[in-house]
């Protein structure tokens, strides 16, 4: 049974690769809407998490009814970047400048092309299809990909990626091979935006006032090898077109701590993310450790999935951990 579900699941997408970009642009947008709609409704689990997601971000900035607009929007934005990728065989070198509007800093590329650099962004807007605009534009990135369960989807994926240059690796000694490309004056792109378990490749940092456990990576790699964290969104316009806008570089020193570097750079994100709400991935569980109250207890700040940590605990500054925190519609932007 697992094999035909995966020959069933391979021969769907594949039909979704060769269909889609032979559509109209406004029938992939009305696509998309619809998709998303869809899973906002089926998804429960998923619609659960967003709309707590929200409310602990929020708090009473948004009614209930808001909170669902954003998340239903959510769902769009999320169905669309897939429909997208699926369409992105249509994208070339010649034709992506019709898709994209790019808002950058041409000092800050100049010098990442001279001497490599790190690339992040959250799970924001187009996440998939801006990193192969900037394959076309000179810039390969080597991106560390999770593998499907079904390794034809993981192949399937891999090459609809790499289409403009990138080069997709496993997760499985992932440090090492992007400092090997790093070295080599090469370029990697990461999504920052991730709960990770509390230990040494993590960092504790305020995410909308709460606390969480976010990957440091980008900036390890990036204070060790001398480089530039190079930070950007990717906005869906309700054309069918993209903003994509690239933001200051970040250059740590060494000695730079690197709690400070990585909540640094999530406050950036934060304040585009406040912007525009549904453009991020609000279904995902970004508040999956705490650092207050009891274990198996929940706290009525944090959703309800989240964990009390100890460990979590011992990686916030100690002046900077209270049990009390402030209501989220009093929170002010990063």
């Amino acid at each position: 049974m697992k094999k035909l579900r995966y020959i069933i699941e391979i021969q769907l997408l594949d039909l979704a690769v060769w269909l889609l970009p032979r559509l109209p642009r406004h029938v992939l947008m009305v696509l998309s809407r619809v998709l998303g709609t869809l899973a906002f409704w089926l998804d429960a689990r998923g619609r659960t998490t967003a709309l707590d997601n929200l409310r602990c971000a929020f708090g009473d900035q948004y009614s209930p009814a808001e909170r669902r607009r954003i998340a239903r929007g959510s769902y769009e934005v999320f169905a669309r970047t897939f429909v997208d990728l699926f369409w992105s065989p249509s994208l070339t070198a010649d034709n992506w400048r019709q898709h994209f509007d790019i808002i950058t800093d041409l000092p800050s590329e100049e010098r990442a092309r001279q001497n490599g650099a790190v690339w992040v962004t959250p799970h924001f807007g187009n996440f998939e299809l801006v990193s192969q605009v900037w394959g076309f534009r000179g810039f390969p990135f080597t991106v560390v990909a999770q593998d499907f369960k079904n390794p034809a989807i993981t192949h399937l994926f891999k090459r609809l990626r790499e289409q403009s240059g990138h080069t997709f690796i496993s997760q499985d000694n992932a440090m090492i091979k992007l400092m090997k490309a790093l070295k080599r004056k090469g370029h990697a792109g990461l999504l920052t935006d991730l709960s990770i378990s509390p230990g040494r490749a993590a960092a504790a940092i305020q995410c909308y006032g709460l606390w969480t456990s976010a990957p440091t990576l980008h900036v390890e790699l990036a204070k060790r090898l001398g480089l530039s964290i190079i930070t950007g969104v990717c906005r869906p316009l309700p054309d069918g077109r993209y903003e994509a806008h690239l933001f200051e570089a970040i250059e740590p020193k060494p000695e730079d701590d690197t709690r400070e570097v990585t909540q640094r750079i999530w406050d950036i994100f934060e304040q585009e993310i406040r912007k525009h709400p549904e453009c991020w991935l609000w279904m995902y569980k970004q508040w999956r450790y705490r650092p207050v109250g009891k274990p198996g207890i929940p706290h009525p700040s944090y959703p309800f999935y989240s964990n009390y940590s100890k460990a979590l605990v011992q990686m916030v500054p100690p002046e900077l951990l209270t049990e009390d925190v402030p209501p989220a519609a009093s929170r002010t932007d990063a």
